[in-house]
């Protein structure tokens, strides 16, 4: 879905002018001029010059109702050879192609030089990566980018030289595509051996171009960064008065029994700076306060006052703006492409409506021309399947008007909601009885029961054993416990089977997910009795690795009480919708790693390299080799560095999440210059205070949403609850439907749709 474009009006009530659309749509109806009045009765037939073919008009009418679907803009070419060629593009296979191309271009970092290719990252054990030979790489970046040529070259087409022209992303792609290709020769020229690649920095952008979620989502972003750097000005505002009074507080002393402050965090600006600053995340609390508080325990008060304010008001203020931008997400989304939805659609019935129709007065549509589109319109069955069923309803008459043709897509704003087969119906009386048993509610309680009691034996058996070692430990009890809550195990899934059929047991979600751990488990209860014997009498590894792996099996299994109970079936509904909902932040923070890391490595890598031996003792420091405790070496934190992409990207992971990170500040300052810091704190910026913040944000919109929704509802109703809040029916109340003049606007701005209206005096505007 979209986040750009809404729907808006004017004070007066006047719907608003469209003709500026977002930048960031590569296909939208930029730099157009709204019509003055539109009505449908005044549109004569036609498109692209030829009124005439009425098989033109059903290739159309299937690729509005296409990009209907997909919520795609319908302003690209619709000359019969072009809706092939459209079709062909955003074909499943081509769209899969292009997402794996996208892919492959961007894990060639993992395996061009520095490679990530080596076990273990930790320069005192990592044996010589493998090195691809030069050309290795180089050949399948130049095929992915040969790939993303003839993209650019089939997009541009479709929508023509002039939509091209005023696409700042189709441009950036044709720069990006280009400059990557000169970078390429460079390298090639210089046998793989030049120090940078600068196209390594420009791969992301392969990603962002190919999704128009991540394109809206910059916007957005872009639109909350104002509000975002108010706070962050405050905050460096309060840093820097923090830092005055701190080191005005713990300056130097003839006394040095008083100066460990002074020494080991507020020496000069930037150690004081850091110090504070990581302070405002709490890695270093209470560590910064201990040398001075140790003195005298009023000095508490300043690191204290520093906190609420900092890390607990402005902080969390932060978190608030960020929310109030962005609560409003979600229905951004739908409104978009609700509008979207509804011009392919209303595209769709003009382009019908000319159908064996010399004149448009006659505002309506066949309904045999429908039956035909929807035979070929690519679709889920069960969406065809509605709406055909609908369509049928007019037979009688023949055709259907404006508002009929609308009302039987409204369809597709739904999900199907399953249904379950009908149990099977047995004749003798003791199997429905025992049908009624198996089927009631009350065996998956006993089931979860179960299932709990056996995580219990489970825990306290590796209690007991925890001290043991392998050929000490009790296997023998362990085994012949598991045997029997497996024996239950395949009773209960038996059971089941019998009471709701193999039809009607597998329609169930957690039917399946329970019924495979328990064929699973089944399979390796009879590989071990087959392997072993019963009972158990020979012991050792190969036997406790099986026991542990059933065991590992069961506590998974125990998931299954997740749908049963009502919160945490909210809880997991809500992350289920999260992958959905956050694609798009998702995608960009793949790009903000990237980008990152990429120039995590052309700035150190190599920086820290081990000195002495690799197991120092006391005796075996070195200047560069502190063993200070608290430091990046007597942590071990080796394995963390830039020296290739692999560790630079989990690097980057543990700042984003502050725990210990003035470790790495301290460690890269020192090995090479202090500016290394404006890098961590950057990326802490962008990561920790940002992206982190969003993601709570759209997690409380999607919780809060559901929660209010659902809280007076049961825990059978929880599926239902989850159905509507993943279709536009979430926000039905909220959403605004455009009018038809609205859509009449839009499709005169279409640059190969034309229409051509009765009235020229009153409606000079038109294209």
């Amino acid at each position: 879905m979209e986040t750009e474009g809404l729907l808006s009006h004017t004070a007066n009530g006047a719907p608003a002018d469209y003709g500026s659309w977002p930048d960031s749509e590569p296909d939208g109806l930029r730099g157009r001029r709204r019509p003055s009045s539109y009505s449908v009765a005044e549109e004569l037939c036609g498109v692209d010059g030829d009124s005439g073919n009425e098989e033109l008009y059903i290739q159309q009418a299937v690729v509005f109702i296409e990009d209907a679907i997909q919520y795609r803009s319908i302003n690209h070419r619709v000359d019969a050879s072009s809706l092939r060629l459209y079709r062909w593009y955003y074909s499943r296979i081509c769209q899969w192609g292009l997402g794996l191309t996208i892919s492959l271009v961007l894990l060639l970092a993992f395996v061009e030089r520095p490679s990530s290719l080596s076990v273990s990252s930790d320069p005192r054990h990592r044996s010589p990566p493998w090195e691809p030979p030069c050309g290795l790489t180089e050949s399948i970046e130049m095929s992915c980018l040969f790939i993303f040529f003839l993209d650019l070259a089939v997009k541009s087409y479709l929508i023509g030289w002039e939509e091209f022209r005023k696409s700042k992303w189709l441009i950036g792609y044709s720069v990006v595509i280009a400059a990557s290709v000169i970078d390429w020769m460079l390298s090639v020229s210089m046998v793989c051996d030049e120090k940078l690649r600068v196209r390594r920095l420009l791969r992301p952008f392969f990603l962002l171009q190919n999704s128009s979620l991540m394109k809206k989502t910059l916007k957005c972003i872009k639109r909350t960064l104002p509000e975002i750097a108010s706070v962050i000005l405050l905050l460096a505002l309060h840093l820097c008065l923090f830092t005055m009074i701190g080191m005005l507080l713990f300056a130097k002393t003839e006394d040095e029994t008083r100066n460990g402050e002074w020494r080991l965090h507020f020496r000069d600006l930037p150690s004081s700076l850091t110090t504070l600053l990581v302070l405002l995340t709490t890695a270093n609390n209470p560590d910064v306060m201990i040398p001075a508080y140790s003195l005298n325990r009023g000095y508490s008060i300043f690191f204290i006052a520093f906190s609420v304010i900092g890390t607990y008001c402005l902080m969390n203020l932060l978190t608030a703006i960020i929310y109030n931008q962005f609560r409003g997400y979600l229905l951004m989304s739908v409104q978009t492409s609700i509008i979207r939805r509804r011009l392919g659609i209303r595209a769709a019935f003009q382009v019908l409506s000319c159908k064996g129709a010399p004149q448009a007065e006659e505002d309506h549509v066949c309904v045999d021309a429908v039956l035909e589109v929807m035979s070929k319109v690519k679709m889920k069955s069960y969406y065809r399947a509605a709406i055909t069923a609908e369509t049928h309803q007019y037979a009688e008459v023949g055709h259907m008007d404006r508002v009929q043709f609308r009302k039987i897509f409204d369809h597709l704003d739904k999900d199907s909601i399953k249904e379950h087969p009908p149990l099977p119906q047995y004749n003798s009386p003791v199997l429905q009885k025992l049908q009624f048993i198996f089927s009631h509610y009350y065996l998956t309680i006993v089931g979860n029961a179960v299932a709990l009691i056996n995580v219990i034996c489970i825990c306290t058996i590796l209690v007991l054993n925890s001290e043991k070692t392998t050929v000490e430990r009790d296997n023998y009890s362990l085994e012949i416990i598991n045997l029997c809550f497996i024996i239950f195990y395949l009773f209960e899934m038996c059971v089941k089977i019998f009471a709701f059929g193999w039809r009607g047991y597998l329609s169930y979600r957690n039917n399946i997910f329970d019924g495979f751990l328990t064929v699973l488990l089944f399979g390796l209860q009879i590989t071990i009795d087959a392997t072993y014997g019963f009972p158990y009498s020979q012991g050792g590894m190969p036997l406790w690795e099986m026991i542990r792996l059933v065991n590992m099996l069961i506590v998974f299994r125990f998931l299954r009480i997740i749908p049963d109970i009502k919160l945490m079936a909210l809880v997991a509904s809500t992350l289920l919708d999260l992958v959905k909902n956050l694609r798009a932040f998702a995608g960009i923070l793949v790009v903000v790693y990237y980008v990152y890391a990429v120039f995590g490595i052309w700035l150190f890598e190599g920086a820290i390299k081990p000195t002495g031996d690799t197991r120092p003792s006391m005796d075996n420091i070195t200047t560069n080799y502190s063993m200070e405790c608290g430091t990046y070496e007597q942590l071990g934190y080796w394995p963390n560095n830039f020296d290739d992409f692999a560790a630079a990207i989990i690097l980057l992971y543990d700042v984003m999440v502050v725990n210990n990170w003035q470790a790495f500040i301290e460690a890269y300052s020192r090995y090479t210059t202090e500016w290394s810091k404006v890098y961590f704190v950057c990326w802490w910026l962008t990561s920790s205070v940002m992206w982190v913040n969003l993601f709570v944000a759209l997690i409380l919109e999607n919780f809060i949403y559901k929660w209010d929704r659902s809280h007076s509802c049961s825990v059978t109703d929880v599926e239902r609850i989850r159905y509507e809040t993943s279709v536009q029916l979430i926000f039905k109340e909220q959403i605004q439907e455009p009018t038809e003049e609205e859509l009449l606007c839009y499709l005169h701005q279409h640059p190969h749709l034309y229409l051509v209206t009765h009235t020229p005096s009153t409606n000079s505007n038109n294209v």
